[in-house]
Order: structure tokens, then C-alpha cells, then sequence
């Protein structure tokens, strides 16, 4: 009886956690029609009520009907992550409209095939650095396609790289895989060539939710920021085991981001 327990429950576990590639590609095509729209009817319709965790926007539960997906916004660029093997996806988002700009990231997960948690960081003027018009002058014209199945890193040295990035805000002492060049989008300003730069000290990054695409070499960490804390995400590409673009998002729920 106990091996036909172990059994079923293995398999329910197998079942719940499968997911495909086009599954999560149009799953996100439904969140990137709804935030188009303005109507989150047809994306609620594709919710796990079983498993069902919540909306949340900037790392508070929220109301999906009167959150930022019914404001009917203007996409100008999109960008996303499949993770096949945690069943998650991970979406940047640009809206260049000067009278209400947004750069915003979203987390999808998923259960028995269908999103059970939706995880939103919503960015706009007087967040951390934002500029719409530098993340469009950087953000679009990186290179975050596919790379080559052979020149893959594995999903344990992107995951490996991003820990080592997140940690040593806290910990100088980490070894960091720097790439050169490594460019840094921190909300609208670019760092140029270099990452290691600007990394302050006695930063804590918590709460660590991941999203990893070997396909594209990329890993997103939706996080707390600080003792604050604030809703933050960091997103990396990872090229030979080294860092090649960072992108960061953070939302200042206090004055300048306490700064």
C-alpha cells in the first residue's frame, strides 16, 4: 500500500509540474493580450482555482481586476523567458508612452498546466533610475537570442552566476563571474562595458524567486531589496559561464529608494 501511495503521488507531482514550451508561449501571449486590451477575462480563464496563489503586484497581493493589466497600454517592446523545468515564465515589458511610461517584469506560474500565481513589478517615473527612453536605447538592441545548443551553460552554472551576483551586495568576499564587456541596465542608465561597478555592500537580497531559460542563457530573480525591502527584479544573460547583460528594475516604495 505504502509503494501504491509513493507511486501515485510521484506521478501527480510529475503530472502538476510538466509543461511544454508553446504551453508557456501562449500562456504569455494571453498576458501580453490582456495588459494590450485592457480585459483580463480571457488571461483569469487560464487561472488553477485549485492551487490558485494570488495576483501580485510589487510584492503585494492584489485585485487583478483593478491592477495595471486594465489600463490598456501600448507595448513597445516585449521580451520573455520559458522555464520548462520549474513551469514558469518571466516577461519585460516597455511601454514608451511619454504621458505614462512603465518598464515592467512578470512572473507566471503554473500548476495542472494552468497559472497559478502571477508575480508583477510595476516600474514608472520616480521608480529607481527610470528612463523609458534609455531602457528602449539599450534594452532593444541587446543580444538575448537563442544560443547554440553546444554553447549552452547548464541551468546550475546560469543559476550559480546570478546567487553570485545577488550575494555579494552582502557579502564582498564572493566571486562574481564577470564578463568583458558586461553591460548593466539599471531602469533607464547603462553601465556601459563593465558590471562590476556601483555594487553597494550590506545589502541583503531575499526572497529569491528564479526563472531560468537555458535556450537564451538567461535567468530573472524577482527579490526583496534591502531591509526595506523593496520589490526589485535582476535579470541576467550568461555567456560561457560569464555575465553578459544585467537588468534591473526596482520599485522605490520610499523616497529616492531610501537613497
Amino acid at each position: 500500500m505504502f509503494c501504491l501511495i509513493v507511486a501515485v503521488a510521484g506521478l501527480a507531482t510529475a503530472v502538476s509540474a510538466h509543461c511544454t514550451r508553446p504551453q508557456l508561449v501562449e500562456a504569455v501571449d494571453s498576458y501580453l493580450s490582456a495588459l494590450s486590451s485592457g480585459s483580463v477575462s480571457a488571461f483569469k480563464a487560464r487561472f488553477d482555482n485549485s492551487t490558485w496563489l494570488g495576483y501580485y503586484e510589487n510584492s503585494k497581493k492584489a485585485d487583478i481586476n483593478s491592477g495595471i493589466l486594465t489600463k490598456s497600454l501600448v507595448v513597445s517592446h516585449n521580451r520573455s523567458l520559458y522555464d520548462t523545468t520549474s513551469c514558469a515564465t518571466w516577461t519585460e515589458v516597455y511601454i514608451a508612452n511619454p504621458d505614462a511610461p512603465y518598464v515592467i517584469g512578470t512572473q507566471l506560474r503554473f500548476a495542472n498546466h494552468h497559472i497559478n500565481k502571477v508575480d508583477t513589478i510595476v516600474t514608472k517615473p520616480g521608480d529607481w533610475l527610470f528612463n523609458i527612453t534609455g531602457a528602449m536605447a539599450h534594452g532593444t538592441t541587446e543580444n538575448w537570442g537563442t544560443i547554440p545548443e553546444a554553447q549552452r551553460d547548464t541551468r546550475e552554472t546560469i543559476k550559480k552566476a546570478a546567487d553570485a551576483y545577488c550575494d555579494v551586495f552582502n557579502n564582498p568576499n564572493v566571486t562574481v563571474p564577470w564578463g568583458y564587456p558586461c553591460s548593466r541596465l539599471e531602469g533607464g542608465l547603462s553601465t556601459g562595458e563593465k558590471c562590476d561597478v556601483g555594487i553597494p555592500t550590506g545589502v541583503e537580497l531575499k526572497n529569491r524567486r528564479y526563472v531560468i531559460d537555458e535556450t537564451v542563457g538567461a535567468v530573472e530573480v524577482m527579490l526583496d531589496f534591502g531591509k526595506t525591502p523593496l520589490p526589485d527584479s535582476h535579470e541576467f544573460r550568461v555567456e560561457n559561464g560569464k555575465l553578459r547583460f544585467v537588468h534591473t528594475m526596482t520599485v522605490c516604495t520610499v523616497e529616492h529608494c531610501g537613497v
